[in-house]
């Protein structure tokens, strides 16, 4: 049982993206930005130290083997259809308040709260042994992953917008690079110093408290993207797309303008949404990342299942999760560096890809080698992480800043809706209950069904590419001929 907050470690390790964004008009840089001290330097440098200390939580890898094993000793039944799931709800019912509040708090409260339940998740692992006690870890892992957009937009607050796609990717790399250094610690532990997963968990409880602290030192910023915005006047900035819609609702209420603004962007994005590159790859967002991350919840559940290790010391979680982070950053690095017309290809890169991770849930699902499994599962999550990239600019290129921001933010929200509902249906009690592998052969039609409707796409793009390239036929250079009136056809008659 792993979750995006114990994200990259499968699932709890997995992908904290930072969404990259347009380049904009600079204007004026704000005084903070001019100061000679270059006082944001250090913010970033900080905030990235933040980013990587936070993500070291080495017994992540191992929670799924450490309550199905002896020191909490639940049936693989309670973890797959009663514990889990909780995570997709809580998910699912935190994610708008806490996306509205990372804004108007200004992100350091909510990065307080995220520490805060980080160290509720190892206290309840270290000390809870009721499935109640598990299912209240999995609410708090939900808020974990809800406030990750609070770590990932805080960087725009401290730079001038034509720093912003560089700064977000130094983020991001800090990230990686704690999940990747935390999944390898944790192995090294297990494998080589022998260490029991408990006592894995009280060092994961040293760090996350850490984490706390430093969150404390973290700087408020006075700013943020919606509801704390500066006077351009005072700044000398250039309005950005909020400024000018804001600006005709001077008439309104004092605090009316914000409501206006929003519902203003959010008519814009449906507007919008006509775009055929912005709806297939919000397609993509919404569909692939629901399946991938319950793939990502319930594969240590699978590995279990299929190598039910009795020496801890055989469980290889950490390197495949290590693994895994280093291949899904490669791939999103080598994404970024490909350039092709992807009006075009886009559905058939994106059905291409889906096919191939529907081939590897079926190879994980029906093989016996668990080392297969384990590479079916790095090259699985290695894939959608060489889409993600491509995907960000693909939707961030045609949108301002904020109206970026409003995207990204509706369409996670429905790919955790749909999320919720696959796990309704297919892993909760109250649904199907259906144990591990019958789950994945729900994944394996999933993903199929998703590359055909792709390639079905890319079809359909590629008839309508060669229509409107094929040269119109020639006009033959005869003197016109020309018509018969009825009443010359009658006449002749």
């Amino acid at each position: 049982m792993t979750v995006p907050g114990r994200e990259l470690p499968s699932h709890r390790s997995a992908a904290r993206a930072a969404a990259a964004m347009p380049k904009q008009d600079d204007g004026k840089k704000l005084p903070s930005e001019t100061a000679p001290d270059q006082r944001w330097k250090l913010q970033v440098f900080y905030l990235c130290f933040y980013g990587f200390m936070t993500q070291i939580r080495p017994g992540e890898s191992f929670i799924t083997p450490y309550l199905l094993g002896p020191n909490k000793n639940f049936t693989q039944e309670e973890v797959t259809n009663v514990i889990t799931p909780v995570l997709s709800y809580s998910y699912m019912a935190v994610l708008v308040p806490i996306f509205l509040l990372t804004d108007y708090l200004r992100y350091k409260p909510v990065l307080v709260l995220q520490s805060l339940s980080h160290i509720s998740i190892w206290l309840l692992l270290v000390l809870g042994t009721s499935v109640l006690a598990m299912q209240l870890m999995e609410f708090f892992y939900g808020v974990t992953m809800a406030a990750r957009i609070a770590y990932s937009s805080y960087i725009f607050s401290l730079v001038a917008p034509s720093r912003y796609q560089r700064m977000a990717s130094y983020s991001r790399s800090a990230v990686l690079l704690g999940v990747f250094t935390s999944s390898v610690l944790g192995q090294l532990c297990v494998t080589l110093g022998g260490v029991p997963f408990l006592t894995l968990n009280y060092v994961s409880l040293g760090f996350v408290t850490f984490g706390l602290l430093l969150t404390l030192f973290l700087e408020r910023p006075k700013r943020s993207l919606f509801f704390n915005r500066p006077e351009a006047a005072c700044d000398g900035a250039a309005p950005t797309e909020l400024d000018k819609m804001a600006g005709g609702d001077a008439g309104g209420a004092a605090g009316g303008w914000r409501e206006m603004v929003l519902c203003r962007m959010l008519r814009e994005v449906c507007a919008l949404a006509k775009q055929s590159q912005l709806q297939l790859w919000s397609c993509w967002w919404v569909f692939n990342s629901a399946g991938y991350y319950l793939v990502l919840y319930y594969v240590q559940i699978l590995w279990n299942e299929i190598y039910p290790a009795r020496d801890n010391r055989r469980v290889y979680n950490g390197g495949v999760d290590a693994a895994s982070t280093l291949l899904g950053a490669i791939a999103s690095f080598v994404a970024g560096h490909i350039k092709i017309r992807w009006a075009l290809w886009s559905a058939l890169v994106i059905g291409l890809v889906t096919a191939v991770q529907a081939g590897l849930l079926m190879l994980m699902n029906t093989t016996s080698n668990i080392w297969l499994c384990y590479a079916a599962y790095v090259l699985f999550r290695g894939s959608y992480q060489f889409l993600v990239p491509i995907a960000i600019f693909q939707i961030a290129t045609s949108l301002s800043k904020e109206l970026c921001a409003l995207v990204f933010g509706v369409n996670t929200f429905f790919g955790t809706v749909l999320k919720t509902i696959i796990t309704i249906i297919v892993a909760d009690k109250r649904g199907l209950g259906l144990s591990v592998h019958p789950q994945f052969y729900v994944y394996f039609g999933y993903f199929t069904l998703l590359a055909a409707a792709y390639l079905i796409v890319a079809i359909g793009v590629g008839v309508r590419h060669s229509r409107r390239a094929q040269p119109p036929e020639p006009v033959p250079a005869t003197a016109p001929v020309q018509e018969k009136s009825p009443e010359a056809d009658a006449t002749e008659a």
